[in-house]
């Protein structure tokens, strides 16, 4: 009988990860019909195993068109698997020339959950830089990490954010995507004093082959050093770093 047991929740567990693959090609939403045809069981099963993803946060289901798609506990494992070192091979050595070629903190924020976490840092070498603690958890609602990361990720995700209770009451929803859609024409985006007094910040996408941000090229530093003519620089060559990032990792 415990043998039995035990195979079934092996069949459970292989089930349940042939439903998350279904997710792996370019579609984003699928109906419980269409994952039920991919992996070939019937339509009760995959709706049971489909709740359990959902209570687990891998899995989330659309309130109006009943569809599925990948939750936000999946982003916090990926979350894990850029801080490995395989990332850390590509993206440091980009991060380090950064810094060298503009003085200040270079960091790769991820998304995770309705926050967004600095996976990796490196810091400037001036005696007055600004410190970047990595693992730890900030808001996406303010700074031009969290910016980058809303502008290029989905709807849902923005809906999410700004019905959740953490949402700042005096900040306008309306201004916000606003300043979203400005960050998707210009590439970048900028924060002076959003976060913390004295610090500035420039960043920009590291994007998927489906368009969204995988991560946040950031650079900051004190809030004097970030002048009108350093800003545009920094947007520059953060940039064309993130661009190149994209491209390697899409390989």
């Amino acid at each position: 009988m415990a043998g039995e047991q035990e195979k079934g929740t092996v069949r459970a567990v292989e089930r349940a990860l042939d439903i998350l693959l279904c997710f792996a090609g370019s579609e984003t939403e699928l109906g419980l019909s269409d994952i039920a045809k991919r992996i070939g069981l019937h339509k009760s099963t995959v709706h049971r195993l489909l709740a359990s993803l959902e209570s687990k946060g891998f899995i989330r289901r659309h309130p109006q068109t009943e569809k599925y798609r990948l939750g936000w506990s999946v982003l916090e494992l990926v979350s894990n698997v850029y801080q490995s070192d395989d990332l850390s091979s590509i993206v440091s050595p980009e991060m380090t020339r950064l810094r060298d070629l503009l003085g200040e903190t270079i960091s790769l924020y991820v998304l995770s959950g309705i926050e967004r976490i600095r996976i990796q840092a490196i810091e400037s070498k001036q005696p007055v830089r600004r410190v970047a603690n990595v693992g730890r958890r900030l808001p996406l609602y303010v700074g031009a990490s969290g910016k980058v990361l809303l502008a290029y990720s989905s709807e849902e995700l923005l809906e999410e954010l700004m019905t959740d209770s953490s949402w700042p009451p005096e900040l306008s929803r309306d201004e916000f995507r606003h300043a979203l859609q400005q960050v998707r024409e210009s590439g970048y985006a900028v924060s002076i004093e959003e976060r913390e007094p004295g610090a500035a910040a420039v960043a920009a996408p590291i994007r998927g082959r489906n368009g969204e941000a995988v991560a946040a090229l950031s650079i900051s530093g004190p809030v004097d050093r970030f002048t009108p003519e350093a800003v545009e620089r920094f947007a520059q060559e953060v940039r064309k770093s993130a661009e190149m990032l994209t491209k390697m990792l899409s390989h």
